[in-house]
């Protein structure tokens, strides 16, 4: 089911101590990082697993994931 969430990745400056950071739009709050964006999408599936059993531990409605349109152009 985490594969189904748009990941944003998003390189992260020095000053906010390198890296990339990974957001999930759908799960608000849900984000990871990584020295990598691979490793950044790696991590932020455990966030989203995570971020869904808390979810349903509090009788709260996960969000169906959403499929963004990319501009090409």
């Amino acid at each position: 089911m985490s594969l189904d969430y748009t990941v944003r990745i998003e390189k992260l400056s020095a000053d906010d101590g390198g890296g990339y950071l990974a957001t999930v739009p759908d799960l608000p709050g849900c984000i990871s990082d990584g020295e990598t964006p691979e490793e950044a999408l790696h991590n932020v599936q455990d966030a989203i697993n995570a971020w869904i059993e808390a979810a349903k531990a509090w009788g709260q409605t996960v969000p169906e994931p959403t499929r963004a349109l990319l501009n090409a152009g």
